[in-house]
């Protein structure tokens, strides 16, 4: 279970920030912190944790260009969903393999993007609202939310699993439940 709530956790902040959590994961491995999966260890090596860094400060600088945050959202989307699954299926050890890559494929790729679409359709409605100058302040939201959900994820992997659930479970209901109006007033 823990490993379960480490990796879908981890997932959903690859929704915020792709490379963020695997730079994280990667630097608690070498730390001694995490165990990860064999095959994975490459995550803690220094060139990938070199590339990871860098890659991170690049994407988190990136997403405060306003037209560039935007077209991001199209190659981030995909990549958020692969990083999911790369970093659920990287902590659950002592799970036969169909096992690990179904669960990290389904719950990993699911939770990074639910957390993605969600951030994608913000993103669109304060470009919308704003003319892409609101977009600053959803990154700098979604940054700091990936950095507290991985910490969450890492540190606590249990209850970022449940915050993770109470958020999607708050979105459905929200999604589902469309807002009611007052008769009479705007309605045409």
């Amino acid at each position: 279970m823990v490993s379960l709530g480490l990796g879908v956790g981890l997932a959903a902040a690859c929704g915020l920030r792709v490379f963020l959590p695997v730079l994280a994961l990667g630097l608690a491995a070498r730390l001694g912190a995490v165990a990860l999966t064999p095959g994975f260890a490459w995550i803690a090596t220094a060139p990938a944790l070199l590339a990871l860094a860098a890659a991170t400060l690049l994407e988190i600088a990136a997403f405060y260009i306003p037209w560039l945050d935007n077209a991001l959202d199209a190659i981030a989307s995909p990549v958020a969903v692969l990083a999911g699954i790369l970093v659920s299926a990287s902590v659950l050890i002592d799970v036969p393999p169909l096992l690990r890559w179904s669960v990290a494929i389904i719950a990993g790729g699911g939770a990074a993007a639910a957390v993605q679409a969600s951030s994608v359709f913000l993103r669109l409605k304060s470009s919308a609202l704003t003319g892409g100058f609101g977009n600053f302040i959803l990154a700098t939201v979604e940054w700091v939310g990936a950095v507290v959900f991985t910490l969450l994820s890492i540190l606590l992997p249990l209850t970022g699993f449940a915050v993770l659930l109470v958020a999607l479970v708050i979105l459905v209901w929200r999604r589902r439940d469309p807002p009611r109006h007052p008769e009479g007033e705007g309605i045409a």
